[in-house]
C-alpha cells in the first residue's frame, strides 16, 4: 500500500534520474564495453514487454520501465564515450609543440595555465598526439585566447588513481577532452597562424570570444582588487580559481567554505534571486505599470537572461552547468505559474544532465550538489507543513525585528546543517575527510556573501560596460576580506578529520537509504533512514580489513611502507598530489622521510647513453650495503643511497628495494623480496624470484597496494584489472611499434 501511494504521488518520476544514473554508473564500472546490439536488444525486449503487459498490470509495467531507464542510462554512457573519443598520451615525452590557445588562467605566482588545441609536434613527432593539452608556463608574457604559440614542452598522461579505488583523473580527463598535462621549458613563443588556421567554425569563434571575454573580466577584477581578494572575486564570476593562494584555498576547504568559490547552486541562486527581487522591486516603484503588467513573469524572464549571461562567462564548468539548468527550470516554472522549488524540478535537471553527460554521475561535484539540493528541498517541504506557532511573546509587534533576525540566522543554521549532513557521506567517499566547524563558519560568512558580496558583485558587472565598477568591487572586496579572515580563523581551530576510505558496499547502501529518505513521501522514508543507520552501525562496529603494508604510485617514483601510524616514504619531499591522497585515504597523517646513507653511487646515464654496469666488486659492495641497510631499516623507514636505491623492511620481514639507477638491479634482486623502479625495463622478473615492478608493469597496472597475508605471501591489489575501456587504452600502447600490446598485470603469489 505504501509503495502504491508513492507511485500515486508521482514518486516514480523522481526516481527516474536515479535509475538512469545507475545504468550509466554500471556501464562505466564494467570491465569492457557492452555491444550496442546487445543494448538495443535489451531495450527492444523491455519495450515489447511494456506494450504487451497492458494498462491493468501496473506493477509489471513500472518494473519494466525501471529496467528500460537503466538501459537508457547505459546507452547514454556509450554515446558520450563515443562522442568524447579523446586521444590520451601514452607515455611521458618531451617535444616541441605548436597550437592555439583556447583557454587560459593565471595563478598567484604569475604562472599561466593554457588549454591548447595541438596542431603540430616536432622532435619527436608524436604518433598519437592528443588534440587538447593542459600546459603551464612559469613565466613570460601571457598569450591571448585565440592566439598561437609554440615551445618546448614536457607532456605526461593524466594521472590514474593514487590508490586502487580512488579517483581516476584519466577518466575525467577523457571526458573533458584533455589528452595530456605538462609544462613549457622556458617561455612559450607566439607563433604565426598556420595556413588555414583562421578558418574556424562559427562555434569555435563563439567559444573563443566567450573565453576571451571571461579572461578579460577576470583580469579586470584582479586589477581592481589585488591579491587573494581579487582572485576570490574573479572566481565567483569566471570560476578561475588558480589565482587564489594555496594558504587561502586550504583555509576555505578546512573551514567548510570552499563551496563558495565554486560557481554552483549558491552563486546561481543568489545572482538570479537578487536580480529577480531587485527588478520586481523596481517595478513596484511604478504602481501603474505594476498593475497593468505581469511583473513577476517579467522579472523571472530578466533573471533568466542575467543567469544565462552569468553562465556564459563562467567557463562552462560542470557545477555551473548543473546549477544553471536547475535555476533555469525554476525560473521557467515561474513564467508558467508553476511551483519553482520542487523535487520534480530537481529530477528534471538531473535527467537533462545525465542524458547529455552521464559520466558526471561518478563525480563528486554532481553527487554532492544534487544531494545537498535534494535534502534542502525535501527539508523545506517538511518545514512548510509543520504547525506554525510563534507564541504570545514572539507574535508581539515589538518582537518582529528580533524574530526576523532569528529566522534569518536560524535558516542559515538549518540550511548549513542539512547541507552538511547530506554531503558528509560523499565527502568521505571522495575526499576521505570531514570539516568539523562548517556550521559556525557558514553562520558567520553567509550573511556577508548574501548581503554584501553577491549584490555588489552583480552591480559591478552591470556597471562594467560604463567603467563604473570600481566602487562596487571595492565594497565586495571588503566583504570577501572578511570571509577570508573567517575561514582562516575557523581553520585555525582544527576540526578537519581524515576518516580514510569506506567500503564500497557501504557507500552504495547508504546512498540508497539517503535517496529513500529524501524522495519518498510515506513511512517508507523511515525505512531508508533505518537502512543508512544500520549500514553505518555495521561499518563502525565490525573490524576493518587489515591495512596494506606497502603502497606504490602508478609510475613507481613514490613508494611508502605503512608502519603503524606512520607512512615511511622513499622520497624526502614526496609530491603532495599523490602523497596527500595517500594520507587522507589511509587516515595516516605522519610522514617519515628516508634517512640518507653516506657513499658514492654510480652515475645515472644521460639520455642516449648506454646503460652503465657495476663491476663484480661494485656489485658485492652494493649487495652488502643493501643487506646492512635492510637490517637497520627494520626499526625505521627507508634508508637511501642518493640517486641509486632505497631499502626498507616491512613488519612481515619482507625487504623492499626501490631503484633510481637500473645498474643496481642485480644486487637489488639478490637482496629484496620486492623490487620497484620507475624505469621502464624490458626485463619482467628477477632471476632470484623476487617480485619486480617496473615502470612498464606499473603503467599497465596503475597504483598498487601490497598486503602480506597470513601465509606470508604478498597479495597485490591493482588500480586496473584490465585496460579495455577507452580511457585506459593509452596505457597498453607501445609507441615503438605503434600498436596496442597485450596486457600483463602483476598478480600476487597466491594468485589473487
Amino acid at each position: 500500500m505504501a509503495l502504491a501511494a508513492e507511485f500515486d504521488h508521482g514518486r516514480f518520476f523522481l526516481a527516474s534520474p536515479v535509475l538512469l544514473g545507475a545504468g550509466a554508473i554500471a556501464w562505466f564500472r564494467l570491465a569492457t564495453d557492452v555491444e550496442l546490439t546487445r543494448l538495443l536488444a535489451w531495450a527492444a525486449v523491455l519495450a515489447l514487454v511494456f506494450l504487451l503487459a497492458g494498462v491493468e498490470r501496473v506493477a509489471v509495467r513500472r518494473t519494466v520501465l525501471a529496467g528500460l531507464l537503466v538501459v537508457v542510462g547505459m546507452f547514454a554512457a556509450q554515446l558520450e564515450t563515443w562522442r568524447a573519443a579523446t586521444v590520451i598520451l601514452d607515455s611521458p615525452v618531451t617535444t616541441t609543440l605548436t597550437g592555439r590557445v583556447e583557454r587560459r588562467e593565471g595563478d598567484d605566482h604569475g604562472r599561466w595555465r593554457y588549454i591548447v588545441r595541438v596542431t603540430g609536434t616536432d622532435t619527436p613527432v608524436l604518433k598519437r598526439p592528443p588534440e587538447h593539452v593542459s600546459l603551464v608556463a612559469r613565466s613570460g608574457a601571457p598569450v591571448e585566447v585565440g592566439g598561437w604559440l609554440s615551445g618546448r614542452v614536457r607532456l605526461t598522461p593524466p594521472a590514474g588513481p593514487a590508490l586502487p579505488g580512488l579517483n581516476d583523473f584519466g577518466f575525467s580527463a577523457y571526458f573533458d577532452g584533455i589528452g595530456a598535462n605538462g609544462f613549457f621549458y622556458g617561455n612559450p613563443q607566439p607563433a604565426p597562424s598556420p595556413t588555414g588556421g583562421a578558418n574556424l567554425s562559427a562555434g569555435d569563434l563563439t567559444l573563443q570570444w566567450l573565453y576571451g571575454l571571461r579572461s578579460r573580466v577576470g583580469d579586470r577584477i584582479r586589477d581592481i582588487l589585488p591579491g587573494d581578494t581579487g582572485a576570490f572575486a574573479a572566481s565567483l564570476v569566471t570560476d578561475e580559481r588558480r589565482a587564489i593562494s594555496n594558504e587561502t584555498t586550504e583555509a576555505l576547504r578546512q573551514s567548510g567554505l570552499a563551496h563558495i568559490v565554486a560557481i554552483s547552486g549558491l552563486n546561481m541562486a543568489l545572482s538570479a534571486g537578487i536580480f529577480f527581487v531587485g527588478l520586481r522591486s523596481a517595478f513596484g516603484l511604478f504602481p501603474g505599470f505594476a498593475q497593468a503588467h505581469p511583473t513577476k513573469k517579467i522579472a523571472a524572464a530578466g533573471a533568466l537572461i542575467a543567469l544565462t549571461a552569468y553562465y556564459m562567462i563562467s567557463g562552462f564548468a560542470v557545477s555551473a552547468e548543473r546549477a544553471f539548468i536547475m535555476m533555469a527550470i525554476m525560473l521557467i516554472a515561474a513564467l508558467f505559474d508553476r511551483p519553482s522549488i520542487s523535487l520534480r524540478n530537481i529530477a528534471l535537471s538531473a535527467l537533462l544532465i545525465l542524458l547529455t553527460s552521464p559520466s558526471e554521475a561518478l563525480g563528486p561535484s554532481f553527487q554532492m550538489s544534487f544531494a545537498a539540493t535534494l535534502a534542502l528541498v525535501a527539508g523545506y517541504a517538511i518545514w512548510t507543513k509543520r504547525p506554525h506557532r510563534d507564541g504570545i511573546i514572539l507574535s508581539h509587534p515589538a518582537m518582529k525585528p528580533v524574530v526576523t533576525v532569528l529566522r534569518f540566522f536560524g535558516g542559515i543554521a538549518l540550511t548549513s546543517m542539512i547541507g552538511g549532513f547530506s554531503t558528509a557521506l560523499f565527502s568521505i567517499e571522495h575526499f576521505h575527510r570531514l570539516s568539523g566547524y562548517g556550521l559556525p563558519a557558514n553562520l558567520l560568512a553567509m550573511p556577508i556573501i548574501s548581503f554584501i558580496v553577491m549584490p555588489m558583485g552583480m552591480l559591478a558587472m552591470l556597471l562594467t560596460p560604463f567603467g563604473l565598477d570600481v566602487l562596487p568591487w571595492k565594497v565586495a572586496g571588503f566583504g570577501l576580506d572578511l570571509v577570508i579572515d573567517i575561514s582562516k580563523m575557523v581553520s585555525a581551530w582544527g576540526g578537519t578529520v581524515d576518516v580514510g576510505r569506506i567500503p564500497e558496499w557501504y557507500f552504495a547502501v547508504a546512498v540508497l537509504g539517503f535517496l529513500m529518505t529524501s524522495l519518498m513521501l510515506t513511512r517508507l522514508r523511515y525505512i531508508g533512514a533505518a537502512i543508512a543507520a544500520t549500514a553505518t552501525l555495521v561499518v563502525v562496529t565490525l573490524p576493518s580489513a587489515p591495512p596494506a603494508a606497502l603502497v606504490v604510485a602508478d609510475d613507481g617514483s613514490v613508494v611508502a611502507a605503512i608502519k603503524g601510524d606512520v607512512l615511511a616514504s622513499n622520497r624526502e619531499k614526496p609530491p603532495d598530489f599523490i602523497f596527500g591522497q595517500w594520507q587522507r585515504a589511509l587516515a595516516i597523517e605522519n610522514h617519515q622521510p628516508p634517512d640518507m646513507l653516506e657513499g658514492e653511487a654510480l652515475a645515472i646515464p644521460k639520455k642516449g647513453e648506454a646503460r652503465r654496469r657495476l663491476t663484480p666488486r661494485q656489485q658485492r659492495e652494493a649487495r652488502g650495503m643493501m643487506r646492512n641497510a635492510a637490517v637497520s631499516a627494520a626499526e625505521s623507514g627507508f634508508l637511501c643511497l642518493k640517486t641509486a636505491w632505497c631499502v626498507t623492511s616491512l613488519d612481515s620481514g619482507y625487504v623492499v628495494v626501490t631503484l633510481e639507477n637500473a645498474a643496481y638491479l642485480g644486487p637489488a634482486c639478490d637482496t629484496a623480496d620486492i623490487v620497484i623502479t620507475p624505469i621502464r625495463l624490458r626485463r619482467a622478473e628477477c632471476r632470484s624470484g623476487a617480485m619486480l615492478l617496473t615502470g612498464e608493469t606499473l603503467r599497465r597496472s596503475g597504483a598498487l597496494e601490497i598486503r602480506i597475508d597470513e601465509q606470508g605471501k604478498p597479495v597485490v591489489t591493482a588500480a586496473y584489472d584490465g585496460l579495455d575501456r577507452p580511457w585506459m587504452h593509452h596505457r597498453a600502447y607501445d609507441w615503438r611499434n605503434a600498436a596496442f600490446t597485450e596486457v600483463s598485470l602483476p598478480v600476487s603469489d597466491s594468485g589473487e
